[in-house]
């Protein structure tokens, strides 16, 4: 069956077909192939993947990043940001990552944050001078920090697939995420020291008591959510809910820019995205069973064992591995089909499943910058009106950066694992 599978997954991929669909087909093809499955058993493993509680988060998190983008959340975050790192040489650049960053700690998407973010600072940071490519390129990485800044969709798959804290996981991206943001920063402030631009970042710029006046309401939803949950007054899943309501209720009440009449669109791209989201769990979740069935992960267990001695070469290995995958497979797909085979193999060399899962989502993310599937990478060449071959050789100092963040937090574990200890004291 491990031939049948691996081997009609890669020709359905190198064909174009769907990732959702090529999943789907192979483990149909796997399932023929094994004879004594009977065919029942794909409606009866997809419908288990998805009948999850904490899946019921993946749409209402989308929901809540779409309304405050509606209701002028995102506008006032990128005021704020504005405000408060514009003024120097290529705070405007810096403007941007620190406004992914705190769109990010509500929506959990990399995609919605390039789009509601990136219509408004790729053409501000344009007009400022930045040249186009660079402008989609700072807006594409900076968006990632949307699948590491809590809450995040890929942590939530994660956590769910391999059966670790979505709580804990939560309270471990903060280390990853500003680490990666403070990189990320360091590099643009250094680029436009270097190429000469952004010397007019200051300009347009509202003061910072202004500015945060403003953003107030728009703080208070992030501020909201994820003191209920380290609070303990509620947990991930229902926080997805309480993002949604207050969304609602600072942009229909307070901004009045969200109209009851923008609802009706704005729960069609809801259903749209956790659409594509929910077959590819599905079809994974599938995939995953019979992957587990025919015991190919205890071989590959065995082949890691033989081939690395150590926990250092193993997850370096790792890292080669999911960087490879990430540009050709997307996310959700990639960690739901290879989260539950490899986390047990890193727990047996001694890593933490917690601190585990951020390095396999920070791996992960860096496929959404790179071609030839980045995800990120088209929606800021779509908001950009540009082609990925005309942002590539900018993206690369982005790439290298990023990666170079992830080796800090593969090797450097208190990184995730300090505020999880810190939170829940264990």
């Amino acid at each position: 069956m491990n031939t049948a599978l691996g081997l009609s997954l890669v020709i359905l991929f190198l064909f174009g077909v769907p990732i959702a669909v090529a999943i789907g087909l192979a483990s149909v093809i796997g399932i023929e192939v094994q004879d004594r499955l009977p065919l029942l058993l794909v409606a009866q493993r997809m419908f288990t993947g998805i009948d999850s509680f904490p899946l019921m988060a993946i749409p209402l998190f989308i929901l809540a990043g779409n309304l405050m983008s509606a209701g002028g959340i995102s506008y006032r975050l990128v005021e704020l940001a504005k405000s408060l790192v514009g003024g120097i040489q290529g705070g405007l650049a810096c403007s941007c990552v620190l406004t992914c960053m705190m769109f990010a700690s509500v929506s959990g998407s990399s995609v919605a944050t390039t789009f509601a973010i990136g219509a408004i600072l790729i053409p501000a940071m344009v007009k400022h001078g930045y040249p186009k490519p660079l402008a989609a390129s700072i807006q594409a990485s900076s968006a990632e920090l949307g699948v590491l800044i809590p809450p995040s969709i890929p942590l939530i798959l994660y956590g769910v697939s391999t059966d670790t804290s979505v709580g804990k996981l939560f309270v471990a991206g903060f280390g990853p995420g500003l680490l990666v943001a403070a990189s990320l920063m360091i590099l643009v402030l250094v680029l436009c020291r270097v190429k000469g631009i952004g010397m007019r970042d200051g300009e347009d710029r509202a003061s910072v008591g202004r500015a945060a006046m403003n953003a107030l309401p728009a703080l208070l939803v992030p501020f909201a959510i994820l003191g209920g949950i380290y609070s303990g007054i509620f947990t991930p899943t229902e926080a997805s809910a309480a993002a949604v309501a207050a969304a609602l209720i600072v942009g229909m009440g307070i901004y009045r820019e969200l109209k009851f009449s923008m609802l009706p669109d704005i729960l069609k791209q809801t259903v749209i995205a956790t659409s594509a989201i929910m077959i590819i769990i599905a079809a994974a979740s599938l995939f995953s069973f019979l992957i587990t069935r025919s015991g190919l992960p205890n071989e590959i267990a065995a082949w890691f064992k033989d081939m690395f001695d150590s926990r250092i070469a193993f997850l370096l290995a790792v890292n080669i591995m999911l960087l490879v995958v990430g540009m050709f497979i997307e996310t959700s797909a990639a960690i739901l089909v290879l989260a539950p085979i490899l986390t047990p193999i890193a727990v047996a060399y001694g890593v933490d499943p917690v601190h585990f899962g951020l390095i396999i989502v920070v791996n992960l993310a860096l496929g959404m910058i790179t071609p030839p599937l980045g995800v990120n990478l088209f929606a800021a060449c779509a908001v950009a009106k540009l082609s990925v071959d005309q942002i590539i050789p900018h993206l690369l100092w982005f790439v290298l950066t990023v990666f170079g963040a992830l080796m800090i937090i593969t090797y450097v574990p208190a990184i995730t694992m300090w505020p999880v200890g810190l939170v829940f004291g264990n």
